[in-house]
């Protein structure tokens, strides 16, 4: 059964707590058979002052179900997003601080979520190690924490279970990727399906994973990745791509899958399927303009893909993001079309 512990001080952004505490909840009931048996979890909401509750600067007040300082153990512990500046909160967090690194120690997890990634850095975790931040906390996240590596390209960072996720959609990304862990893909992808799809992209997109090889230094790899990125459209192969970058064919193959974990065709076919992500949301093209846009041979074998990588249906996701926008209906207001969202 995964525990999760989510800390709460006044100045935490409730999104931050409630939406990966629902995503859990969610994935634990659908694990749950006609018999009542499945994966069960546990959630618990945490003070650091012994209260019972605690009412956030948003207004919002929240029951408490304990204190930090008497956790034992858990699977995994969030830090809330930071409203405005974290100095607040670090003035009043130097006591439990160390209980953060223990719980670390004793093998939980541990994600921050935004400017939250400050309280990691205080403790010395993300020292040699990747991290992100809130961009608008970019440079005084750098300057005041040199020994940490601040990666902004990245929404989410991974090194030895110290997790940093750069915004509060990206919590989502994160909480999907544990999910998988404890409940499998088909779980994850429905309760993926479920909250808000067009935000989510796969957390291996979104990670700079220090473990992965993903996160490379090929500078030929690199160059063909860009290409690829640019030109989604194009008929690419094995060996067109390696013409591109100099190699043989098979040099190429093999130092494009050390490189990035994926063989070349493999990595193209996941650049499509997000390309075609951003067409069903924000436009209006037929299915089949969307996959010869996207490089697919056919509708059919677009739609396979989609389905496959997603199960989904691509009129089912546009469905499931149409649903979602707004529609003005006040005569006072401008229509609100495709074009105006972009």
């Amino acid at each position: 059964m995964p525990t999760a512990a989510l800390l709460l001080y006044p100045e935490a952004l409730a999104t931050s707590v409630t939406l990966p505490a629902e995503i859990l909840h969610a994935a634990a009931q659908m694990s749950q058979t006609s018999r009542g048996r499945g994966i069960s979890a546990e959630i618990q909401l945490l003070g650091t002052q012994q209260d019972t509750a605690i009412t956030l600067d948003s207004g919002l007040r929240l029951a408490l179900d304990g204190d930090l300082a008497d956790l034992a153990s858990c699977d995994l512990l969030i830090l809330p997003a930071i409203w405005r500046h974290p100095r607040r909160v670090l003035q009043q967090a130097q006591g439990w601080l160390p209980k953060i690194r223990a719980l670390h120690e004793q093998g939980a997890s541990v994600c921050s979520v935004g400017t939250a990634s400050t309280l990691l850095a205080e403790t010395g975790l993300l020292d040699g190690r990747p991290a992100t931040t809130h961009w608008h906390d970019f440079d005084r996240f750098e300057q005041t924490y040199p020994p940490v590596h601040l990666k902004r390209r990245h929404l989410i960072t991974q090194s030895d279970r110290l997790y940093c996720v750069g915004s509060v959609n990206s919590i989502g990304d994160f909480m999907v990727h544990f999910v998988e862990q404890w409940y499998g893909e088909r779980i994850a992808r429905t309760v993926e399906a479920q909250f808000s799809p067009e935000a989510r992209q796969s957390y291996e997109t979104a990670a700079f994973l220090q473990e992965s090889t993903g996160a490379h230094h090929d500078a030929v790899i690199r160059d063909t990745q860009d290409h690829m990125q640019l030109h989604p459209a194009d008929t690419h192969s094995i060996n067109s791509l390696a013409a591109l970058s100099g190699l043989s064919a098979r040099s190429f193959g093999r130092r494009f899958r050390k490189a990035t974990g994926e063989t070349p065709m493999r990595y193209l076919l996941n650049l499509r399927i997000r390309e075609a992500k951003a067409l069903l949301q924000h436009s209006d093209l037929a299915l089949a303009d969307i996959a010869w846009r996207c490089g697919f041979q056919s509708p059919s074998r677009f739609s396979q893909a989609f389905r496959s990588a997603t199960a989904l249906s691509p009129r089912a996701f546009r469905e499931a993001v149409r649903g979602k926008r707004f529609v003005a209906t006040n005569n006072l207001l401008p229509e609100v079309t495709g074009a105006d969202q972009a």
